[in-house]
């Protein structure tokens, strides 16, 4: 019985050994599964997860101040328009000799072109060439 009790426990001895071996080369193909994976990214140039939901956030946020900066020049546009038509409304009409006499000096003193604007710097790459 001793025998056989024995040769129980070299079996049961081997079994555990196989077992161990059998778990470490699990992690091991584990381990090179995620270094041919992380491989794989690397060469596909493709982004983590953290740097899209980054870049996302910029996106709505620059969307965001896109659509305020928007609504902004709309009213600036429209309270410029309700500016520019209230005096050609009532100037006319009203008679005033000094709102009309300013407008007229106004008119005068504005250069009739662009070219002829004063107050403008050229720009970069537009008009005569520079000179060598």
């Amino acid at each position: 019985m001793d025998r056989k009790g024995k040769i129980f426990d070299d079996i049961a001895g081997m079994a555990g050994g196989a077992f161990s071996a059998l778990a470490g080369l699990r992690t091991e193909m584990e381990a090179m599964a995620r270094a041919q994976a992380e491989a794989m990214i690397t060469r596909l140039d493709l982004a983590k997860r953290e740097d899209l939901d980054a870049a996302m956030e910029l996106a709505r946020r620059a969307r965001e101040d896109a659509e305020a900066l928007a609504e902004r020049v709309a009213a600036l546009e429209a309270k410029l328009a309700a500016k520019e038509s209230a005096p050609k409304e009532s100037g006319g009409e009203s008679g005033s000799g000094k709102s009309k006499a300013k407008a007229e000096a106004k008119s005068k003193s504005e250069p009739e072109s662009d070219s002829e604007a004063p107050h403008l710097p050229p720009v970069a790459g537009e008009g005569s060439a520079p000179s060598s």
